[in-house]
């Protein structure tokens, strides 16, 4: 490849991660959907949702949609993002469309360079992989995807597993190497094949986090950095310095780049956005007493009858939920950005019904005003 063609790709990268501020909004804003299964819904209805929510995201000037890797949880129908996503692909036009991510250490790396080289063939420039090292289930689960009883196997090979699927993304393994020979298709290899003209160009690789470990590791490396806020709001400004401290210019950033996912719920009355926070709340009870169940409607939630413990968690992560009428909501995103400095803010809405969490990205795109495509 020539030196100008090498240097275009590499502004073509930086261009894909780099979101733009839409309206009056501080930062990018984006999307990350779990695919949420409410009580005497479907499947079906979550994934109908989320295809309604892509279109009007993407109507909205909305940068990216994310879907994150979930298992054995029957609220949250994202189990195969590849699968959402080439769904997605062929209901939209402009939109990115992610991993918010895919779980390196549940997958062999050649099989996740496959899915996003058919994905990218499906949706050329448009298309994020976004990486976690967590196996974004329970244990049990994790070694039955990981087919191990070693747990921290996976985790604790994260860098050997980045390195050998960036590897097969590139399709650039040393010769000698004993994967040399082998490559993922769709990808590079069929454009250096005879009469090939396949491009070359991959999905550019993200590291999520709620720790230290992948700031630093998507510092060192030069690669946008996504940070789960939303559920490690007391690790965000400390993850985002470590990354920045770390961070070393490379072939894909010049400089830093973290988004940071928020979790968000408008609504047309505070009274509203209250309720259904509650049932968040109770949704996440369940979760972490290891009673995971399909998301609970606020009648459901204002119910149950919560421990002491029970009610002392809910308020404690409901107050890390931005919530309230739009003009509340657009307050406290701003709030955050100026706290945190984020480069891009990926908002994610939970509530028991499709139409309720597409209202409120509705309300959001409202108060920031972004142009209705």
């Amino acid at each position: 490849m020539a030196a100008d063609e090498t240097a275009s790709d590499v502004t073509a990268s930086a261009d894909e991660i780099r979101g733009a501020a839409r309206g009056s909004a501080p930062v990018a804003l984006s999307v990350l959907d779990l695919v949420t299964v409410g009580s005497g819904r479907t499947a079906t209805d979550a994934l109908r949702t989320s295809v309604e929510l892509a279109r009007f995201t993407e109507s909205r000037g909305f940068h990216r949609y994310w879907v994150a890797e979930h298992h054995s949880m029957p609220g949250v129908a994202s189990s195969s993002p590849a699968v959402i996503l080439a769904h997605l692909a062929a209901h939209t036009d402009r939109i990115r469309l992610g991993s918010g991510g895919v779980m390196l250490p549940n997958h062999a790396p050649l099989v996740i360079a496959e899915q996003f080289g058919t994905l990218e063939a499906l949706a050329p420039h448009r298309v994020d992989l976004g990486l976690g090292r967590a196996p974004g289930t329970d244990g049990a689960t994790a070694a039955a995807l990981r087919r191990t009883a070693t747990l921290h196997e996976g985790a604790d090979d994260f860098p050997e597993q980045l390195a050998e699927l960036t590897r097969f993304l590139d399709d650039d393994f040393p010769d000698g190497h004993r994967y040399g020979r082998i490559h993922a298709i769709p990808g590079p290899v069929q454009g250096t094949s005879p009469g090939g003209v396949q491009s070359s160009h991959r999905p550019p690789i993200w590291l999520l986090g709620s720790s230290g470990f992948s700031a630093r590791l998507a510092g060192v490396l030069g690669l946008p950095f996504a940070f789960a806020h939303h559920f490690s709001a007391q690790n965000t400004v400390p993850a985002l310095d470590l990354y920045r401290e770390s961070f070393r210019p490379s072939e894909v950033l010049a400089e830093p780049y973290a988004l940071i996912g928020v979790s968000v719920l408008a609504a047309d009355d505070e009274r509203e956005a209250r309720r259904q926070v509650l049932a968040t709340g109770l949704n996440m009870v369940r979760l972490r007493g290891g009673r995971p169940g399909l998301f609970p409607s606020p009648e459901e939630a204002e119910a149950h009858e919560f421990s002491a413990l029970e009610r002392e968690f809910v308020e404690s992560w409901g107050a890390n939920i931005i919530h309230g009428t739009a003009d509340e909501v657009r307050s406290g995103l701003d709030d955050l950005h100026k706290r945190t400095g984020a480069d891009e803010l990926m908002l994610t809405s939970h509530a028991h019904r499709g139409e309720l969490r597409l209202r409120s990205y509705e309300l959001v795109a409202d108060a920031y005003g972004l142009p209705t495509a």
